[in-house]
C-alpha cells in the first residue's frame, strides 16, 4: 500500500469521524443528556466551538492541523473518560471516548502518512 492510499483512507477516516463526533455533541448535550442547567446550547457551544475551528483544515486535508487537533482530542479524551465512570452516562461516555480514539488515530496517521507523500513529492 502505497504513502498516497494510505493517507487518502486515513483522511476518509478522520472526516466521518469528526463529523460522526460533531453530531454525537449534538445529540448528546441537547436532546440525550441535557445539561440540566436553563442553558444547555452553552454547554453544547463549549465542546463545539474549538472542534469548529478545525473544521476547514480537516475537511480540505492539511496535515498539521490534523496533528493539533490531535492534542486537543485528549482534553476531549479526559473528559469522556470521566463521564464513562458515571453510571447514569457511561453508555454516552464509552461512545464518546469510542470516537475519540477512531478520530485520533485517524488524524494521527494521516498526518504522519500525508506529510511523508507530500515530502516525497517534493523530492521527485
Amino acid at each position: 500500500m502505497t504513502l498516497e492510499s494510505k493517507a487518502q483512507i486515513s483522511g476518509l477516516i478522520t472526516r466521518i469521524s469528526f463529523l460522526s463526533l460533531l453530531a454525537f455533541y449534538t445529540l448528546r448535550f441537547l436532546w440525550l443528556a441535557p445539561a440540566t442547567s436553563d442553558h444547555p446550547w452553552v454547554i453544547w457551544l463549549v465542546y463545539m466551538i474549538p472542534l469548529i475551528g478545525f473544521t476547514p483544515a480537516v475537511l480540505s486535508g492539511k496535515p498539521r492541523p490534523h496533528a493539533w487537533l490531535c492534542f486537543v482530542l485528549l482534553i476531549y479524551f479526559l473528559g469522556a473518560v470521566m463521564t464513562a465512570i458515571q453510571p447514569q452516562l457511561a453508555t454516552l461516555g464509552w461512545i464518546e471516548s469510542l470516537l475519540l480514539v477512531v478520530l485520533f488515530n485517524g488524524a494521527m496517521l494521516y498526518a504522519r502518512w500525508q506529510s511523508q507523500w507530500l515530502r516525497s513529492q517534493r523530492h521527485d
